[in-house]
């Protein structure tokens, strides 16, 4: 073959290998951008960026405007508004050694006039959602995600129920309030609440996420921004969009005394070598910080050189991200525990021997599904390297087959549940493992966790602890057994005295008038959250009505489909779930909803509403279910297509547009007085 031949192939090679590149990235930035569920590592997205990188450097001809190294950011997510940043906000290039600072340095003073003078800003790289703020003279009127850099989501609504984010800026006596002030900074979870919000979700048997910074994403594009106030978000804010002053130190200093928190630990150093200290340094002590962090960012401070320097169109060239390299440990895969989940899913965990790995003791990490056991061959006495995802949850990244003995033993896959010895399936094409006993204990112990959760029917002093007891004392055997229990059973559990007892009988009684969608969501019917709860009890009005419906029906109306609907029917053909139905409308539980023919007859019904603002009596999440549950839509934007705004106490770009586009706008008081009307 000659010399040409063999460039022409080399060529042909390393273009199908770009291009598949392109394609897994694309992939990796939709899951993790837009439906915040990552399958794969940020470790593992950087290795494929670099190479992708490096193939597109040897050849620059081919290199596609859309490609994945030549944008910033994700796409909007279609159910929020969008909003076009007062400057892009630019993503940063990535460091991974000292040797790559340097040369960062090196690119820097290349850039600016020979013999000027240069310091650093070094800070913690937090590990969250960018976010933008607009302050119009002193208050906030507007945020957004960074998107794609250029246009980002309006998440307005949520990032004022962010308590570390304030809705008027603290301007000391004497200083003179901004006319427009662009606050670019970082949304995240601290560690306590991502913990939390974890064992909740377990506790409902729902998915868990997978890291702080996913747990936040996906708790800042909250459609209800009630949802969003109850994750203890926090803030930190660490850049002034429009450069107000000269200097980025002194734009910290005055975002401080603004009311912002901004990064803990910021220092002003002279030169690149100093920066690179204070890496090493922080690297020894972020475990021990309250937040995640996954490096370091350096910036130029001198406002001027930064316009000097300007950016590639992707990355600014005053500013560099330190990545620390993922922690990551070896130990003995020494049993596998499986656990059965509400819905009857068995889900692996790792047994391992304890080690030490990112200041804590682990002993114990995720496996996922069956899948992901047979993909990484994983076995029984196996050494494993372990990570932490988001430095929280461990995992197994893989198995060191260099270090097998031949003593590993296959993981058997149950046959049976380990609760009660029925036979477990996979259905289709699905991953996961499940107990075939609808009856299982499991499945009616977390059944019972998730019938009294906040979003179900809200039972509240009947958490999980209180439900083992319930059911380890045989006072009950289902939901419809809660109803049945007296002052004196309950007097018989540890820890609950006289008080808790009547505050639980309590809740209970009061639970009886939640609407018919909140028992459908609680009831646990598989693929029904409380969004298809709310349709089903919408289109059928009655538990009776539904009980009739068919599979055709079901699947016929929008956002239900096949699956949904099979899964409804199946549900409602047990005889043992018709007796609890039963049982819960003599304990006095509604089995009723607003029928479509009462809707039909409101002056909302059919018409579609936008919320804006902050309403003086109402919030948000309330106002939206008193319109949906008279047959009205609730919108997250503004169009042509909208009937009504309902605006509130500062209301921003959409009351703007409403009034733009003749839609008529409402005051709480309007919105009130129409809801009254039959």
């Amino acid at each position: 073959m000659s010399e040409e031949d063999l460039f022409a192939a080399e060529r042909k090679e390393d273009l199908e290998e770009a291009e598949r590149l392109r394609n897994e990235l694309r992939h990796h930035e939709y899951l993790y951008y837009v439906q915040d569920a990552p399958e794969i590592t940020d470790a593992e997205y950087d290795r494929m960026m670099v190479r992708l990188r490096e193939l597109e450097a040897k050849y620059p001809d081919t290199v596609p405007a859309d490609s994945p190294t030549q944008r910033v950011g994700g796409k909007v997510a279609p159910e929020f508004g969008e909003v076009k940043h007062l400057t892009p906000l630019l993503s940063l290039g990535n460091a991974f050694s000292a040797e790559e600072l340097q040369a960062f340095d090196e690119r820097v003073r290349s850039g600016l006039p020979a013999g000027a003078e240069l310091e650093y800003v070094v800070e913690p790289k937090i590990d969250g959602l960018a976010c933008s703020l607009i302050y119009e003279n002193g208050r906030l009127v507007r945020a957004a995600t960074r998107g794609d850099g250029t246009v980002g989501e309006n998440v307005t609504a949520n990032v004022r129920t962010i308590r570390s984010i304030p809705l008027v800026l603290k301007v000391p006596e004497g200083e003179e309030v901004p006319e427009l002030l662009d606050v670019r900074g970082e949304v995240y979870m601290p560690r306590h609440a991502f913990m939390r919000l974890n064992e909740a979700r377990a506790e409902r048997g729902e998915s868990e996420f997978a890291n702080p910074r996913n747990a936040a994403a996906g708790s800042l594009r909250q459609l209800d921004p009630a949802v969003t106030a109850a994750r203890s978000l926090s803030f930190f804010a660490y850049l002034v969009g429009d450069g107000a002053q000269d200097k980025h130190s002194e734009s910290m200093a005055m975002l401080t005394r603004y009311g912002f928190k901004v990064s803990e630990g910021y220092k002003l150093v002279q030169n690149i070598v100093e920066a690179i200290d204070y890496i090493k340094a922080f690297a020894t002590t972020r475990n021990a910080l309250a937040y995640d962090t996954d490096g370091a960012v350096i910036k130029v401070n001198a406002v001027y050189q930064q316009r000097i320097l300007g950016a590639t169109g992707k990355d600014p060239r005053w500013a560099i991200a330190y990545k620390f390299p993922p922690e990551q440990a070896e130990t003995t895969l020494e049993d596998i525990d499986w656990r059965v989940g509400r819905t009857g899913v068995l889900t692996p965990t790792a047994v391992l021997t304890p080690v030490k790995l990112s200041g804590s003791v682990i002993s114990r990490a995720t496996l996922h599904n069956e899948d992901f056991i047979r993909e990484k061959d994983i076995r029984i006495g196996d050494r494993v390297i372990i990570n932490k995802a988001g430095e929280i949850i461990p995992e197994v990244l893989r198995v060191v087959l260099e270090k097998r003995t031949g003593d590993e033993q296959p993981v058997v896959i149950p046959a049976n549940c380990p609760e009660c010895g029925w036979e477990v399936a996979r259905k289709g094409s699905e991953a996961a493992i499940r107990c075939t006993n609808p009856h299982c204990p499991a499945l009616g112990r977390e059944g019972l966790v998730h019938f009294v959760s906040r979003e179900a029917m809200n039972i509240d002093g009947c958490g999980p602890s209180v439900i083992n007891q319930l059911l380890d004392k045989g006072l009950v055997r289902d939901a419809a057994d809660l109803y049945s229990l007296t002052r004196e059973e309950l007097l018989t559990m540890d820890r609950m005295g006289a008080k808790s007892a009547d505050n639980l009988l309590q809740a209970l009684e009061a639970s009886k008038e939640n609407e018919l969608d909140k028992l459908l969501f609680a009831l646990g019917i598989r693929h029904v959250g409380a969004k298809v709860a709310r349709i089903l009890a919408s289109e059928f009005g009655t538990v009776d009505r539904l009980l009739q419906a068919e599979t055709e029906e079901l699947a016929a109306i929008k956002d239900i489909g096949d699956k949904i609907a099979e899964s409804v029917v199946t549900w409602f053909s047990v005889p043992a779930n018709i007796d609890l139905l039963e049982r819960f409308r003599q304990d006095g539980l509604k089995m009723e909803f607003a029928t479509r023919e009462e809707q039909t007859n409101h002056p909302f019904f059919g018409k579609t509403l936008v919320f804006t603002g902050t309403l003086p009596t109402l919030g948000r999440a309330e106002a939206k279910t008193m319109a949906q549950d008279v047959g009205a839509k609730v919108s997250g934007s503004v169009s042509r297509k909208t009937d009504y705004v309902i605006a509130g106490a500062e209301a921003g770009s959409k009351l703007e547009k409403a009034q733009q586009l003749g839609v008529t706008v409402l005051d709480e008081a309007q919105f009130l007085s129409i809801m009254e009307e039959k």
